[in-house]
């Protein structure tokens, strides 16, 4: 492994423990087992470097739900309402197992109108976010339709981005799969401006 490489690793591990405002660049030098120089040579700040942790780390999460998804999407004769309900139990699950790189970005999120640079690159995740949770959700191709994957997927990472915050502030009360799912169903039922 390289310095770039244990750079990402150790400031992974760093925001994990300590959260983006309390890691510093000497944290960081320490975990990595390298120079507070290979920062700067490698990422350009300490910022660039927690910016791209944080990507990474959210990337690898990603990656892990996806495979968690993946491995028991197709049961025979499940419903739809099932199907919505068991994926986002699993989403909940990984949540609970990932609450401090979730509190991290969350952190990070307030950080963001100081930070050009991050929000540069948030920015830039955000379409990619979109279009990853389109396809994995709803199974849409960005390349082949953009135009749904763009507005599944912000309906998603709406979604997702209230169910975390829910399950991060108080998760005995926060929803569960079935929950959303019955939601889901009560809302589309229910037209606005339909009297009661």
């Amino acid at each position: 492994m390289g310095n770039r490489e244990k750079l990402l690793a150790g400031a992974v591990q760093c925001l994990q423990e300590k959260g983006y405002a309390q890691t510093t660049a000497r944290d960081i030098a320490a975990a990595a087992g390298v120079s507070l120089a290979a920062i700067g040579y490698h990422f350009g700040s300490t910022e660039g470097l927690l910016g791209a942790a944080l990507q990474q780390a959210m990337a690898d999460w990603g990656d892990e739900l996806e495979r968690a998804l993946r491995a028991d999407e197709a049961v025979p004769g499940r419903s739809p309402a099932a199907t919505f309900a068991g994926i986002w139990d699993r989403v909940i699950a990984s949540v609970s197992t990932h609450r401090s790189l979730w509190s991290t970005q969350f952190e990070l999120v307030t950080q963001l109108d100081r930070q050009p640079q991050l929000r540069a690159e948030f920015l830039g995740s955000q379409q990619q976010a979109r279009f990853g949770l389109a396809a994995l959700f709803a199974d849409i191709d960005p390349d082949h339709d953009p135009d749904a994957a763009e507005l599944v997927g912000t309906f998603y990472q709406a979604l997702l981005t209230g169910v975390v915050v829910q399950h991060l502030i108080d998760p005995e009360h926060a929803p569960s799969g079935h929950d959303l799912a019955r939601a889901l169903r009560t809302v589309a039922s229910r037209p606005p401006g339909r009297d009661a």
